[in-house]
């Protein structure tokens, strides 16, 4: 598969390389655009193709993935409707907020346009990915799924749902990221130097993920296994509690997904 990708960012890139790391496609056939020349320049000594024309990136490609920022969408469109090619070109967005009537509206009807909302995590994939469609055939949407699952884990949902997973999804990766560090930061209160804490932390962080997905079963479930009457576990825990850990969380993953849907709306 020949892939475009308009907006080489931090999620653009982790795309590409993400592509590139899990054999989906070879990186000489993965174009990447971004506005600033030098940045090209050193992603072009990575093997990647490059572009500062993003009708001239499009060319060519099977797929065109869009990972610039809401408030750059419309113009981006704008600019490559003379020369995308709807009936063969499938369009992947994974820009926050933008429905993909947006897509419809200005490149046409007909235009086949999956949502996807990755994270970061694509890079050591990882990622978990939820997609969501118009237009696309069943083809294009487990292809699109299969090529994200080479990069994780991916689901399809239902678009209402796109913000929501936005917050979960996307920001949930920096939700967790703070979450390991403040337990590095506990650690380093408790005696251990900071690079240390901070290894054990994430370890231990990731070893709780996989007793999830791998045993299939409830947070509630692992968590008994390690909680013992009157123990220093079932303490910690309830402290965390008392002060918010729960509810803090949620408020923010709420708050999240209330931003994520007037995003595009707010540019």
């Amino acid at each position: 598969m020949k892939a475009t990708i308009l907006g080489a960012g931090n999620i653009g890139m982790a795309l590409a390389e993400g592509l590139a790391e899990s054999g989906a496609c070879k990186k000489q056939d993965i174009t990447l655009t971004k506005r600033n020349a030098k940045a090209l320049s050193e992603l072009q000594k990575k093997g990647f193709k490059t572009s500062l024309s993003n009708t001239e990136a499009i060319k060519g490609a099977d797929t065109i993935f869009i990972c610039v920022l809401p408030q750059q969408l419309n113009e981006l469109l704008e600019e490559i409707k003379p020369v995308v090619n709807t009936k063969k070109q499938l369009i992947v967005s994974v820009v926050t907020g933008a429905h993909t009537s947006v897509f419809k509206t200005i490149l046409g009807d007909q235009t086949r346009i999956i949502r996807a909302m990755p994270n970061t995590a694509m890079k050591v994939r990882e990622s978990m990915t939820c997609l969501s469609s118009a237009n696309a055939t069943p083809k294009d949407i487990n292809m699109v799924q299969a090529l994200f699952n080479t990069m994780g884990q991916s689901i399809v949902i239902e678009e209402n749902m796109m913000s929501a997973a936005t917050a979960l999804c996307a920001c949930g990766i920096a939700f967790f990221l703070r979450t390991i560090r403040a337990a590095s930061q506990g650690g380093v209160e408790i005696g251990f130097h900071a690079g240390d804490a901070l290894k054990i932390a994430a370890q231990t962080a990731l070893g709780a993920a996989k007793l999830l997905t791998e045993n299939k079963s409830h947070p509630e479930q692992e968590i008994d296994k390690v909680t013992s009457p009157k123990g220093c576990t079932i303490a910690g825990l309830n402290e965390m509690e008392y002060q918010g850990l729960s509810s803090a969380m949620i408020k923010g993953i709420k708050l999240s997904a209330d931003i994520a849907n007037n995003l595009y709306k707010a540019s």
